[in-house]
């Protein structure tokens, strides 16, 4: 262990050394005028940075895509043996069985497909709530953001108790007032994942509403001024100049929704727990490899997963012209 850690450790330093070398033989080559001890300085101020992403993010891809062609165990880490492409054909095996694999891709699939509009919409309409010079306005953004501030833990929990079956529960003594009966929402295989749908997306649009209401900031008043004399309406006013001038930020908001979306698992391991109705892609992973100590297959599985995600993440900037 210590071995392979000097070994990953000179490599880094071996890698940020060549970088440095060619920075300095480019700026050389450009006949630009080169300041070494202003170099080196910045060079070691980046050097920290570089080494946590590089331990951190780089490394653990690394390691995790090496492990996802061996049979790699936490317990027998001494036994671990090439397995070629056996874990890939063991998850489409699972996937065209309908096992449990299969019920965390669908449920991974109607999450991001619930979640990423209407939580996109809530954080839209929360930023042009917020946009509105009136008093109080920033005691509703403080409102509005402080969910994402809380632990999902606990808001996981706080909703388990307001969402409890019994007729006492918050929520089931309102309906109580209109006659219902008590309702068991996170439970009920129907109703699970369109809860905690619900949920994610109470506890994650703040986050983006302060995004949208950076880029509303930025938009020229004279458009909107513009526009009126034009004639047009508050609601031309908002898909003519407002609509447009969000683009770039929409796209990014987009993408970490969906990636996000597509990494759900605290709220159904929280407040559900290993269930066909519940089970993600993320929970499903951190089962095999936790669990059941398939760090090969596990690692299988989030690569299919990295490569899902990249491509799709391609393709909304192809159709969306990110570039643009």
């Amino acid at each position: 262990m210590v071995q392979s850690a000097v070994i990953i450790l000179a490599v880094f330093f071996v890698i940020f050394g060549l970088v440095v070398i060619i920075d300095v033989i480019r700026s050389k080559k450009n006949k630009v005028k080169y300041h070494s001890r202003q170099t080196l300085t910045a060079f070691l101020l980046l050097l920290p940075a570089c080494a946590l992403a590089f331990f951190f993010i780089v490394l653990p891809i690394i390691y995790s895509l090496g492990y996802s062609f061996t049979n790699y165990d936490f317990f027998k880490p001494n036994r671990v043996r090439f397995v070629g492409w056996q874990n890939f054909q063991t998850a489409f095996e699972e996937i065209a069985s309908g096992g449990m694999l299969a019920h965390a891709i669908g449920n991974t699939a109607i999450f991001v497909v619930l979640v990423v509009p209407l939580q996109i919409l809530l954080a839209l309409g929360l930023a042009l709530f917020c946009n509105v010079k009136a008093k109080g306005s920033g005691f509703f953004k403080v409102c509005f953001f402080t969910p994402i501030v809380i632990s999902l833990a606990v808001t996981s929990y706080l909703w388990l108790v307001l969402l409890a079956p019994s007729k006492d529960s918050m929520i089931n003594s309102i309906l109580g007032l209109f006659g219902l009966p008590p309702q068991d929402f996170i439970n009920t295989p129907s109703t699970t994942m369109v809860t905690i749908v619900l949920i994610s997306a109470w506890q994650g649009c703040g986050f983006q509403m302060l995004i949208f209401l950076s880029a509303l900031t930025g938009i020229k008043k004279d458009l909107y001024e513009a526009a009126r004399m034009d004639g047009c309406n508050a609601w031309h006013r908002f898909l003519k100049v407002t609509l447009p001038g969000l683009r770039p930020t929409m796209l990014y908001v987009l993408i970490t929704v969906f990636i996000g979306a597509c990494r759900i698992m605290v709220q159904p391991y929280l407040m559900v727990g290993y269930q066909e109705n519940s089970v993600t892609l993320s929970y499903y992973m951190y089962h095999q490899g936790y669990w059941y100590h398939h760090v090969g297959y596990s690692s299988a599985i989030a690569l299919l997963m990295t490569i899902f995600i990249g491509a799709i993440t391609l393709l909304q900037r192809k159709l969306l012209g990110g570039r643009k």
